[in-house]
């Protein structure tokens, strides 16, 4: 197998309000949304993920249920965490910068927090991203991209992971950037963030662990085990309203 370095991108930008395709869900001030209001049910009781696939390029069954019962496992929503998806045909690029995915969220996302329901967005891609070999970006406040085309690439054959497993460990390590991990958002109960990788678990077993991002975890990931959260990136979440 091709040596490959696969990274999750963390342009998490949860508080600018420069993004070019800003709506309420991306602003500063009292529409804000935040770590805690995905955490815990003091302004949202539910959540909705919207999924934006391009044809051909829907995530698995078996991925969106696991994303959703881990966030089950995290999040204060006594409403519950449904899915809704949409397909659309390919916007036809070679590969996608911030920009790209922002103007497609633009476009194509349907859906905003309102009431006691608080909307985030998945786009699942169907070419790579401009940073070569990158699985996923949390970019927004409640946005994230998965890049279909590179996870299947890495995924499914000898030595490689399955899709299943590689999809969502992308999604879940994504969604973690938008839960506020580690030390962005949600802070640190003990210390426990890499230094020389912010953003990122210190701990080598751990979901948010750099690591995560390179081929060095693929051949773990071969056995179907999904990183999960450690201790420490637990209790941080549970600090900040979460369970």
């Amino acid at each position: 197998m091709r040596a490959l370095k696969i990274f999750f991108v963390v342009a998490v930008v949860f508080f600018s309000a420069s993004i070019p395709s800003c709506r309420k869900d991306q602003l500063t001030g009292p529409f804000a949304i935040t770590p805690n209001d995905f955490l815990s049910s003091d302004k949202y009781e539910k959540l909705e993920i919207e999924i934006v696939y391009v044809e051909g390029y829907k995530p698995e069954s078996n991925t969106v249920d696991h994303l959703q019962n881990f966030l089950k496992d995290r999040l204060n929503k006594s409403g519950g965490i449904t899915v809704i998806y949409k397909s659309i045909s390919s916007p036809g690029k070679a590969y996608y910068t911030i920009d790209d995915i922002q103007r497609v969220e633009k476009k194509q996302r349907e859906n905003y927090t309102k009431g006691k329901t608080l909307s985030a967005f998945v786009f699942f891609a169907d070419a790579p991203y401009s940073a070569a070999n990158t699985l996923g970006v949390a970019y927004g406040s409640t946005s994230l991209a998965i890049f279909e085309r590179t996870v299947n690439d890495n995924s499914g054959g000898i030595g490689q992971p399955s899709k299943y497993v590689l999809e969502a460990t992308a999604s879940e390590h994504e969604f973690g950037h938008l839960l506020g991990l580690v030390d962005n958002g949600t802070k640190m109960v003990n210390a426990h963030l890499d230094n020389a990788h912010p953003k990122h678990c210190s701990d080598q077993n751990c979901l948010m662990y750099y690591a995560v991002e390179t081929t060095d975890i693929l051949s773990n990931l071969s056995g179907g085990n999904i990183p999960e959260l450690d201790a420490n990136c637990i209790n941080d979440l549970r600090a900040n309203g979460g369970k």
